[in-house]
């Protein structure tokens, strides 16, 4: 089979290639998954160079979430058939014609989702799953202020947002993504950061600040954001996508009276296993009545690879990149 393999870690995706491997066997309790779709996600890019948390030893197969079709299974599952659609996490070996998955991370794909948009939903929403209902505690009727909101992550916690009846701001430093967002999901209000934003928070939020703030940004955005933050505010960590670990002094959470709250949705799941298929099922539960609506920004056949992951790593994305082997 074809695959996207990672020989070594180096800038500028040196250390990647297509190659020809062989098509893995699934083992006790794994199934085999014939790709249709594989997101790409920033994880992914880090993980060719060796910046991400979890470092797989070399050579690995690259790529973390798919959606496809089984192809066949291993001992002792009964869960899944051949020719089933199905959508989970490999965690590697998804930039793939094939990829191996334990039947406990998989799930039947919602009919309501193409396999695209299936392989566009799952990180990125319980990630916004986890951050606003878990972490956050977001009740309806609260300002629900959204960084990067046209990338993956952050368009989904408009989605879900707006969805929980958060009033939702969608920022981002681009006026053509927040005109697609504004007129794809309908936040309460848009608003381009170029130049600073504390001001219009503060002015949207009629002076008090936004109730919960989704930072998977960090960098100056996260130093304003201290600044346009309610009293009794929940500043949640995300990511860093600007390239800077941010710091805060701590006598700004004391004075002003808000939390800053990390998000780790896969750890949240690890280490507490029943609410993470708590989430997982809520989640999918809204995919498949149509209550949320993962975006698919652009696909791109397996040999364009290079071309997908420029295209995420330049920002250009609203919503999800796509890998398709089949194409």
């Amino acid at each position: 089979m074809r695959a996207l393999v990672v020989d070594d870690l180096l800038k500028d995706f040196a250390g990647c290639s297509l190659q020809q491997v062989e098509t893995p066997k699934p083992g006790p309790g794994e199934v085999l998954m014939r790709v249709r779709a594989s997101g790409v996600n920033f994880t992914d890019l880090l993980q060719t160079r060796g910046e991400y948390q979890f470092k797989p030893p070399l050579p690995f197969i690259s790529g973390s979430e798919n959606a496809g079709e089984v192809e066949a299974v291993g001992e002792g599952v009964t869960a899944f058939t051949p020719g089933d659609a199905v959508v989970g996490p490999p965690r590697i070996g998804g930039f793939s014609e094939f990829a191996t998955a334990a039947v406990a991370d998989l799930q039947a794909k919602p009919e309501a989702l193409s396999f695209a948009q299936a392989a566009a939903f799952g990180s990125a929403y319980i990630t916004a799953y986890v951050a606003l209902v878990r972490r956050a505690r977001i009740e309806p009727g609260e300002w629900l202020l959204v960084h990067g909101a046209g990338g993956g992550v952050g368009l989904a916690a408009v989605d879900l947002g707006v969805r929980l009846g958060a009033r939702v701001i969608a920022a981002s430093s681009s006026d053509a993504k927040l005109e697609t967002i504004r007129k794809e999901y309908a936040p309460e209000a848009t608003l381009n950061i170029s130049g600073g934003f504390r001001e219009q928070v503060k002015a949207l939020t009629g002076g008090a600040g936004a109730d919960v703030i989704y930072d998977p940004v960090g960098g100056d955005v996260f130093d304003e954001s201290v600044r346009c933050i309610a009293f009794d505010g929940r500043l949640l960590v995300v990511g860093f996508t600007s390239g800077r670990i941010p710091t805060v002094s701590v006598n700004m959470p004391l004075i002003k009276g808000f939390s800053v709250v990390g998000v780790r949705a896969g750890e949240y799941g690890r280490k507490f296993p029943e609410r993470g298929l708590e989430n997982r099922r809520a989640i999918w539960s809204m995919a498949a009545q149509g209550e949320l609506r993962p975006r698919v920004d652009r696909e791109f056949p397996l040999d364009q690879w290079r071309e997908a992951f420029a295209h995420m790593d330049k920002r250009q994305v609203v919503g999800r990149t796509i890998i398709r082997p089949d194409l």
